[in-house]
């Protein structure tokens, strides 16, 4: 074997040290989720500052030739244990850092160094400080991502007038002036009076004396006492009826005697004391089973993952999608190939990362219970049952997250997010890297057969869709118990009126029977351009199904907008059944002696422009005459135009609205902005069809070559690129998003997939011709759902059942345990698959 110092001397020159911007992965292997805590710690290439665990760097090693690894260990230290527990602020880890070089894996301590040449202990030492100091790419994210609930600026707070009435407020022992209530205390910031604040439905809180004073005086600032730290505090604004920033806090606690440097935290902020509230009642306790003890379950199939910041809804879906077979066979099945074939940086690589994602939690190698606090290193193998609560050590899905989420408006943050939106958008993902081949995303594809019919000519009209999720609409008014539902808002009315706190929710029951009534009965459709009327009619709409795909999801439409265009979640309990049997709802095409109507056009909503430019026109040439006639825009009803605008969405949405939907009406059009409010071109200007860009401008527009570049970079050609800008008004986080979700319509698409080029990517570059999909008998039965706790989609938590050998079992992030009443009536998003007979 070589001196380690020649050896080092001879890799002297692969040995990188970290500049900014470099990506240096030093917390999660790339082919696996281990890490520095893990058995056999992390090894960091020291030129690629890519990670490996131990069983992967051997490869990695053979692949790039490379030898120098920076070798990075923590093993977890025993808290020193303190008067009424432990010492959970002590440092928890030990680390033990050294270069490892392969194939021999001789090691090197910073001691090693000390005895070595000057450029070999210089160079050495400098990369091993650089990687050790620098930020890594899940902590970067991290920062990146972090999207808190983002409090506005007072309007009272720069100009708020502070009595001079010598009250001093003492750091502790505060009362209300009213009750005498010692919690839940408010001082008001005019005149520093304390009150207590307000009564929860669930009779805890206050009496309501801070809101009296308000009311009383008009003094509308409050700061909640305890909670007042040199970082901030809970300021709420009577006025504006909502929490608020004060950037003037110090000074108007001062007036009143208070050093914000010196207070410490003593009582629950708001946004604790609402998650509190919310676990305690309602559907938080029922779907997270927090009544009852849980067995705790681990093995293969049954590995927790880490909530990474509100990626609960992330967690959910792809626990689901994982017990889907396509998506194991895949993923799972073949990751020695695909682990193989992937790019020299299998971090950017979608299947790489996918199959990571799938084979940690299907093959049971972090399906252990976490550390208990107060133990060593050294976990027992065996938990005690008694004492394990079904935590997990589990995965940390971080570089799955950035790579899936990255380029998107939401999904790249640590925002809540909506689970159906995320099941769609990664379905759209695994579409667009499964050109053609084994595409496990067919498990769930099928087509959607629309018949309207002409209520003037009884003419009809067949078109087809492809979809992969069955929304279930929720008809209120078949609630079950209505009586009791109407009693608890007469209540409800009360409590408001007479100040009294409100009392429990009363959930609407309605019969699963009524939501698939609803779903199957004809739409009537007002000013229905027919082709055969030549005119505006009245239409019937009815969706039936043209194939039934392997796994059916449904979607209860729980999410919708009040009146007032806010969005609002149904709190309602809905018998889904077992077992599920949608023949009758299959479509049958054209019927015996059934007439069609005409395929004509509507008349066109173009009109010469007022200013004619000339024989030929602005932009016309000697031999092209196309522009010979006069500029064309489209006439819009201003009326409906101005209606949306009201509702707040965005003019040039508005105006594609009423173009696209003929001038037919409000309501059209606003089912059409329903239907494309998730379009990465939403709010990007109309262009007319036949032309590349939108009135008003011309045909020589400029472009950010910076933009063009990023777009080059990432595989797409100049021209793709051009498109992307020109629909999304030359914004570059919108035209990414768009050219992906567009790459059916680009034509030679030439799409680098993590480094690899199209050639070198799975399938070829045209996609099959028309949608493929599976067809068999429409009976199913349950095995998954996904629930959803909270009053938005925007907020809350999510958990997963699913059955696994007839037992159903509860996925709540990192705890997976037996479900004892998995509350089925309560989903959000069920999953069932075809019944072979």
């Amino acid at each position: 074997m070589a001196e380690v110092s020649e050896v080092l001397m001879s890799v002297l020159s692969t040995i990188r040290v970290p500049r900014p911007g470099d990506r240096v992965h030093k917390d999660e292997c790339a082919l696996s989720f281990s890490s520095p805590e893990s058995e056999g710690g992390l090894y960091v290439c020291m030129n690629s500052f890519l990670g490996f665990g131990s069983q992967y760097v051997d490869r990695h090693h053979t692949r790039s030739g490379q030898r120098a690894y920076l070798h990075i260990s923590r093993s977890r230290k025993a808290p020193v244990r303190i008067e009424g527990g432990f010492n959970v602020e002590q440092e928890q880890y030990e680390e033990e850092v050294k270069v490892v070089l392969l194939p021999d894996r001789q090691e090197v301590t910073s001691d090693d160094l000390a005895t070595m040449p000057d450029v070999v202990r210089e160079r050495v030492s400098l990369a091993m400080a650089g990687l050790m100091s620098a930020d890594s790419v899940s902590h970067a994210l991290q920062v990146q991502q972090w999207d808190g609930e983002v409090r506005a600026e007072s309007r009272h707070a720069i100009e708020l007038k502070q009595l001079n009435n010598g009250t001093k407020i003492p750091p502790c022992g505060w009362r209300c002036e009213v009750c005498d209530l010692q919690e839940n205390l408010w001082m008001n910031l005019s005149d520093g009076r304390v009150f207590c604040g307000r009564r929860y439905f669930d009779g805890s809180g206050g009496n309501n004396h801070a809101l009296l004073h308000f009311q009383q005086t008009g003094h509308p600032l409050a700061v909640k006492l305890g909670t007042i730290t040199p970082d901030g505090a809970d300021v709420y604004s009577y006025d504006e009826d909502d929490m608020v920033l004060d950037p003037k806090l110090p000074e108007h606690l001062s007036h009143f005697g208070i050093d914000m440097m010196t207070m410490e935290k003593t009582e629950h902020t708001m946004t604790e004391l609402e998650i509190a509230v919310n676990q305690r009642v309602g559907e938080w306790e029922v779907i997270q089973e927090s009544g009852a003890t849980l067995q705790p379950l681990s093995g293969p199939g049954l590995t927790g993952m880490k909530n990474l910041g509100n990626s609960c809804y992330l967690n959910s879906v792809m626990q689901v999608l994982f017990t889907v077979p396509d998506f194991q066979s895949k993923y799972v099945s073949n990751i020695d190939k695909i682990f193989n074939e992937a790019p020299s940086d299998p971090t950017q690589d979608f299947k790489t990362q996918v199959a990571k994602l799938g084979y940690g939690l299907l093959s049971g190698e972090y399906s252990k219970p976490a550390p208990d606090p107060g133990e060593g290193s050294e976990p027992s193998s065996e938990p005690r049952v008694s004492e394990w609560k079904g935590d997990q050590v589990g995965i940390a899905a971080r570089m799955f997250k950035a790579l899936v989420g990255r380029g998107h408006p939401e999904f790249s943050t640590n925002r809540q997010q909506d689970a159906q939106e995320f099941l769609l958008h990664f379905i759209n993902m695994v579409e667009r890297n499964c050109r053609s081949g084994v595409n496990p995303s067919e498990a769930f594809r099928f087509l959607v057969e629309e018949r309207i019919v002409c209520q003037q000519s009884q003419k009809a009209k067949y078109t087809q869709r492809v979809d992969y999720i069955l929304q279930l609409p929720v008809p209120m008014d078949q609630a079950t118990n209505t009586e009791e539902l109407q009693e608890a808002e007469r209540r409800r009315e009360e409590a408001d009126s007479s100040g009294a706190p409100p009392p429990a929710p009363v959930r609407a029951c309605i019969p699963f029977t009524a939501c698939m009534a609803a779903l199957s009965e004809p739409e009537t459709l007002t000013d229905f351009w027919s082709s055969a009327a030549q005119a505006k009619t009245t239409a019937t709409k009815t969706t039936r199904f043209a194939s039934f795909p392997d796994h059916m999801v449904i979607q209860v439409k729980k999410f919708t907008f009040g009146q007032d265009w806010v969005p609002k979640k149904l709190d309602v309990s809905i018998d889904v059944p077992d077992t599920l049997d949608l023949t009758a709802l299959r479509g049958t095409g054209q019927q015996p002696g059934e007439d069609l109507l005409p395929e004509v056009a509507p008349p066109p909503l173009m009109t010469p422009d007022a200013e004619v430019k000339g024989i030929l026109g602005s932009h016309g040439n000697e031999e092209d005459d196309s522009l010979y006639s006069p500029l064309l825009s489209p006439v819009l009803d201003d009326s409906t135009v101005s209606q949306l605008c009201e509702m707040g969405f965005p003019l040039e949405a508005c105006r594609k609205a009423v173009y696209y939907t003929g001038n037919t009406g409000i309501d059209a059009a606003m089912n059409w902005v329903m239907g494309h409010m998730d379009d990465p071109d939403f709010s990007a200007p109309l262009v007319l069809p036949g032309t590349s860009s939108a009135p008003g401008t011309t045909p020589t527009e400029s472009f950010s070559e910076e933009h063009l570049a990023t777009i080059v970079s990432m595989g797409f050609s100049r021209d793709q690129a051009t498109r992307a800008l020109r629909a999304t008004s030359n914004v570059l986080e919108r035209a990414v998003d768009w050219i992906f979700s567009h790459l059916d319509d680009l034509e030679s698409m030439e799409v680098s997939e993590g480094g690899r080029s199209a050639a070198d990517s799975e399938g070829s570059r045209e996609p099959p011709p028309g949608p493929k999909v599976r067809d068999g008998p429409g009976k199913y039965e349950l095995f998954a759902f996904i629930s959803h706790m909270g009053t938005s989609t925007m907020c809350g938590h999510y958990v997963c059942h699913i059955k696994k050998d007839q037992q159903w079992v509860i996925f709540n992030d990192q705890k997976v345990c037996a479900s004892e009443k998995p509350p089925k009536d309560l989903g959000y998003l069920y999953f069932y698959r075809r019944v072979t007979e």
